[in-house]
């Protein structure tokens, strides 16, 4: 099968960090800072500084992948938009492409 086109994408300009970041935002109930924080801490098994996370977040809410919002006067929301939830779509057919054959009890 060749492989799938993807124009216009810019879900190959972002780290991986900034990737977890989007997939954490898109799968969380009520995104905020802390929140993302708390599960980005939990799957690097450390703990992510605010000086890591939010400048990201920033770039994000930038390359307009997510919005950013008011939760109260301390508290930021950031939702994913869609155009950062094509790019997720986009990003899980690539991957479904070279990984849906993948056995997992093989791995």
């Amino acid at each position: 099968m060749p492989p799938l086109k993807i124009e216009n994408r810019r879900m190959h300009d972002l780290t991986g960090f900034q990737r977890d970041i989007l997939y954490v935002t898109a799968g969380l109930k009520e995104p905020h800072g802390l929140a993302i924080k708390d599960e980005l801490d939990d799957y690097y098994e450390q703990e992510i500084n605010h000086g890591r996370l939010y400048p990201n977040l920033d770039d994000l809410v930038d390359k307009g992948l997510l919005e950013k919002g008011e939760l109260d006067r301390r508290t930021n929301v950031y939702t994913v938009t869609q155009r950062g939830q094509r790019e997720i779509e986009a990003r899980r057919e690539w991957e479904t492409q070279y990984l849906g054959t993948v056995d997992s009890g093989t791995a």
